[in-house]
């Protein structure tokens, strides 16, 4: 009975139920909220909630678990004034005045009911608070954000350039390291809208990829993998080390990566071929190639910097001498077939090379 007060969802059960059910077993119906976010704790806490007049000791660490379990519950306004979706809603609205570590915990929290956090919007809420923390970096809340809004939100123009300028030291990686994969995305998606300096978030992700891969099964190795070189895709290419997507593709050779996400990885490191050195270049061919080198994926790398968008003649001449190391260095190989040979001497355009001499030794070396 109280707690139906409250709840408008098992208001609604007892009503549905109650008469036909108490008339048959001569008891009251069971409520089964298997779905309650949170479960049987969120429940410990409504129920407390509800027995104490509808009063409750909210804090970050809880907030998450009552916000949600309270709109799965229908805890509103409509049942009873002063509800606990209105108290919880009313908490969140200070959080840009909460300390970072509070903002923190809050974000760990929306990871165990991820649907519900996102649903009811508290995830980019939190997000969007911290994202101000980054930006003011020890200022005081910005003005933009009022806690009226019913998101905070924060001018990207201004903000990008003071995010830029405070946070190039990556004090706060470490924090982010731990969390899940689809809230990164979630936050980097937040950080890309509001236009924030994309090496920041570059040097992130390769942070995040370093810091989770090595000791993570299988498929979250699939699932970080997927997740961030996604996410590098929609950044712009000038942020991104080539040396660090060299980094994640050696990473992940042997794993079953979808072919989407390599063909994107190899696409991203083929735009910026030029920044490549031939160490990066020598990675041991597939076993069923025969081969020493993998050539086939050389190949890819040149179709991607030739099919790029306005490639500068200095970054193809840079390309051209690293093609006729490339081409020194796979040359001695026995097993190497005459048509990959040909394939790599043929991948760039003339105006590539100053002159053929280079190939004319590989071309001495191969025929040895």
């Amino acid at each position: 009975g109280i707690i139906s007060s409250y709840s408008g969802k098992v208001s609604q059960i007892f009503q549905q139920q109650s008469a036909s059910v108490t008339n048959l077993h001569g008891r009251p119906p069971r409520v089964a909220l298997n779905d309650l976010p949170g479960g049987s704790e969120a429940f410990e806490l409504l129920t407390r909630f509800c027995y104490s007049n509808g009063k409750t000791h909210i804090t970050p660490s809880n907030v998450c678990r009552l916000h949600c379990a309270a709109i799965f519950m229908e805890m509103t306004e409509e049942l009873h004034t002063n509800n606990l979706v209105t108290q919880t809603d009313r908490f969140l609205q200070g959080m840009v005045y909460w300390t970072w570590s509070e903002n923190l915990v809050v974000l760990k929290q929306c990871q165990e009911f991820i649907a519900p956090a996102t649903s009811s919007g508290i995830l980019y809420k939190i997000i969007n608070s911290m994202l101000l923390k980054l930006a003011a970096n020890n200022e005081s809340s910005p003005s933009s954000s009022s806690p009226e809004s019913s998101s905070v939100r924060f001018s990207c123009d201004t903000k990008s350039s003071e995010f830029a300028k405070n946070s190039g030291q990556s004090w706060w990686f470490e924090d982010f390291s731990g969390l899940s994969t689809l809230v990164i995305e979630k936050f980097i998606m937040e950080m890309v809208r509001h236009k924030i300096d994309n090496l920041i978030i570059s040097r992130f992700l390769f942070y995040y990829f370093k810091s989770r891969f090595p000791s993570s099964t299988p498929i979250e190795k699939l699932e970080i993998t997927e997740a961030v070189v996604n996410l590098l895709s929609l950044l712009d290419k000038n942020s991104i080390s080539c040396k660090g997507l060299f980094a994640i593709l050696r990473m992940t050779s042997g794993l079953a990566i979808s072919k989407s996400c390599r063909d994107q990885l190899e696409s991203m490191i083929g735009s910026q071929l030029d920044q490549a050195t031939l160490d990066n270049l020598l990675f041991p061919a597939p076993v069923k190639m025969g081969s020493l080198y993998d050539v086939n994926l050389v190949l890819r790398f040149l179709k991607s910097f030739i099919g790029g968008d306005g490639i500068s003649a200095t970054a193809l001449k840079r390309v051209g001498v690293l093609m006729d190391k490339y081409i020194a260095e796979v040359a001695p190989d026995s097993s190497l077939k005459p048509s990959k040979f040909i394939a790599l001497v043929k991948a760039l355009p003339d105006s590539a090379r100053e002159s053929y001499d280079e190939i004319y030794r590989a071309l001495d070396m191969y025929l040895e």
